[in-house]
Order: structure tokens, then sequence, then C-alpha cells
């Protein structure tokens, strides 16, 4: 039974605005590092554990083993 909310927490709205505005502009994600600075966190571990459950989510999809081969789902 998957206890998590339905809804996204005020960082993670963050961490998928910054993502969202990267994928527009530049046609690619942001690494950990970029997003974390983006959005205040210092702490790499910090930012995986936001685009983890973004993903655990399905507001990210990863093609690749790293974070910046994320797109948004269709």
């Amino acid at each position: 039974m998957n206890r998590r909310p339905a809804h996204l927490t005020v960082r993670e709205e963050q961490v998928l605005a910054c993502i969202r505005r990267s994928i527009e502009e530049h046609g690619e994600g942001l690494t950990v590092r970029e997003v974390g600075r983006l959005v205040g966190l210092r702490s790499p571990g910090s930012v995986v554990y936001h685009l983890r459950n973004l993903e655990e989510r399905g507001a990210l999809v990863r093609d690749g083993k790293g974070w910046r081969t994320c797109r948004l789902p269709r």
C-alpha cells in the first residue's frame, strides 16, 4: 500500500519547475548539483531524494542512469 500523499510537496514543485524550465529552454534536464543550487539545497542526497519521489509519483521519467536524462511524462 502506498502511504505517500498524492500531492507534491512545495520543494518537489520547485524541483519540478526547475527541470521543466531547463527542458523547455535547453532540451535536457539539470544535474543534481544544478537543481540543488537553484532550489537552495546544499546536499546532493536531498536533491536525489526529491527526484526519486517525483519519479515514483510519475512526475518525471528517466531514460538513462543519470538525472540529466529525465523527461516529463506525456
